[in-house]
C-alpha cells in the first residue's frame, strides 16, 4: 500500500510535468494524479494474466494520471465556458 502511494505521487508529479502546468497547481495535480495512477495500476492488475512488474505498474500509473488530469481539465474548461 505504501508503494502504491509513493508510485501514485511520483506518477502525479510526472503527469504534472507532461501537462506542463495547465492544471490546478502542484498539490491538486498530485492528488488527481494519485487517484489516476491508482486507477491505472488497478486496471493493469485487473486485466493482466500474470504478475505485473513494478515498471509496468509505474507506466500504467503515469498513463492513468495523465489521462485523469486531461479529463478533469476538459470537464472544467467546459464548465468555465458554460458560465461565460
Amino acid at each position: 500500500m505504501l508503494w502504491s502511494f509513493i508510485i501514485g505521487l511520483f506518477a502525479g508529479w510526472l503527469a504534472n510535468m507532461v501537462i506542463k502546468g495547465d492544471g490546478y497547481g502542484l498539490i491538486a495535480n498530485l492528488i488527481i494524479g494519485l487517484i489516476g495512477s491508482l486507477l491505472g495500476g488497478w486496471l493493469v492488475q485487473l486485466f493482466s494474466y500474470g504478475d505485473v512488474s513494478l515498471m509496468g505498474i509505474l507506466i500504467a500509473s503515469i498513463v492513468g494520471a495523465v489521462l485523469l488530469l486531461c479529463i478533469v481539465a476538459i470537464i472544467t474548461k467546459r464548465r468555465r465556458n458554460k458560465n461565460r
